[in-house]
């Protein structure tokens, strides 16, 4: 009896190893697709997803992601909430749901007044009586807007305001159908960088960040440092003081925890390729635990985030939290300078990390071997003011160390446009001697 129920136990255990080994080898070789949400096509969210899309695909081969143009982060905070989409792309200060969490902090985004010289807008407050274009209804900077012309105490009858494509924006702008725009955006994109180079436009400095900050938290105070948009006139004529937002991949709880660690490992660890598809790649950094936005990390970022902590912490939680707690009790008049010191130091490196940004997309786009030599000049000039600072205590080390990125990028990206242009000079020399031998 014994035997002949033995024989069955042992095909069934064979033939449930077998289904158990099928359903593994499909989970761990199985293609992921995911969709991100990001904004209009020609704008930095959606290049900068594309640029993700792709590295992520040569990191991760089984997990694709597809680029979504949507109206903006408050659809795609929308769409992310309703589960149609597993990632996207938002303003900090975008109001989210419990279910929306981060997975990285991108780069800063600056609030950007363009006005036409001859409308006499020197501050936000002379927008009244104006024309403004700004962005799609639905979009961040549209509805940031409305946030600023409340807190100088502008009212929607005022003024004009006209909602229109980046594109068209520009356009209106530079025709003089408009009389401001507003826009927030990384620094140095190409379409403001144009529009600014025409004598008859200019950027208004919003000098309330601190004030601004008490109904909106998530405000950064920020500058747009001066010769960002033109070294040699330079443009801005100074270092202007701005508000800036930051920008945020985030998803949904209910999104796999190992498909999130991947792409926040790819995130990092695969930078610099990023880099080469979209310049603002270079401004990202792990977060700082003094960030206070009030989002929560997605577990698969966190689980990537916190993959060096011993494990004692987790061991001794109770004891490292009392003893933290009295050491923050006694120490807080010191940690509040330090904090202090240290958000200075970082916003100075980052300055330069903006300047360093803005000279190789001026390298890239480059065809004469003086305007090289100037930017080589450029570059080595912020090198040395980078150490300069530090020497002088003025940044941190390990902000130095993040400076080093962008700027091996940027000689790296140097020296490759300058060995090309060389190589083309000499062919078309080679080529005009063997016609002249003839």
């Amino acid at each position: 009896m014994q035997n002949r129920l033995a024989f069955p136990i042992v095909v069934l255990s064979i033939v449930m190893a077998g289904i158990f080994g099928v359903q593994w080898y499909s989970s761990q070789n199985r293609t992921h697709y995911l969709t991100i949400a990001t904004g209009a096509k020609g704008g930095q969210y959606y290049a900068f997803a594309q640029a993700l899309a792709k590295v992520v695909s040569r990191h991760q081969p089984h997990i694709q992601i597809q680029v979504l143009e949507t109206e903006g982060s408050q659809q795609n905070e929308k769409l992310l909430t309703e589960k149609k989409v597993q990632l996207a792309l938002l303003q900090s200060d975008t109001p989210i749901s419990p279910s929306i969490e981060v997975v990285g902090f991108l780069f800063p985004e600056m609030f950007h007044l363009i006005v036409t010289e001859k409308s006499e807008i020197k501050n936000v407050s002379d927008l009244k009586g104006k024309r403004i274009a700004l962005m799609p209804k639905g979009s961040g900077s549209y509805r940031l807007f409305w946030r600023l012309s409340e807190h100088y105490g502008l009212k929607d009858s005022d003024f004009e305001a006209i909602s229109l494509p980046p594109e068209q924006a520009y356009k209106a702008l530079s025709e003089g159908k408009v009389d401001a725009l507003f826009r927030v955006i990384a620094v140095g994109t190409s379409g403001v960088s144009q529009l600014l180079q025409n004598n008859s436009t200019k950027l208004i400095p919003i000098d309330q960040a601190a004030a601004l900050q008490l109904s909106l938290p998530v405000l950064e105070e920020s500058q747009i440092p001066k010769g960002t948009y033109n070294g040699a006139i330079p443009i801005p004529p100074e270092d202007l003081p701005v508000v800036a937002v930051r920008s945020v991949l985030a998803t949904s709880k209910s999104v796999d925890e190992k498909l999130i660690y991947k792409i926040t490992k790819t995130l990092y660890e695969a930078r610099n390729e990023l880099v080469e598809y979209n310049t603002q790649a270079a401004m990202i950094r792990q977060p700082d635990p003094s960030m206070k936005i009030g989002w929560s990390f997605h577990r698969g970022a966190k689980s990537y985030y916190d993959r060096d902590r011993p494990n004692f912490l987790v061991e001794y939680t109770d004891i490292i939290g009392l003893l933290f707690s009295i050491g923050v009790f006694l120490a807080s008049g010191i940690w509040q300078l330090r904090t202090s010191l240290k958000n200075k130091e970082k916003n100075r490196c980052d300055f330069y990390s903006l300047e360093i940004v803005q000279l190789i997309e001026q390298i890239e786009t480059s065809d004469d071997l003086e305007q090289l030599a100037l930017i080589r000049r450029q570059l080595f000039t912020v090198f040395g003011k980078v150490v300069s600072d530090f020497d002088k205590d003025r940044i941190s080390f390990e902000s130095l160390q993040s400076f080093r990125f962008p700027w091996e990028v940027a000689l790296n990206t140097l020296r490759h446009r300058e060995k090309m242009l060389i190589n083309e000079r000499n062919s078309a020399e080679r080529y005009k001697s063997s016609i002249q031998g003839r």
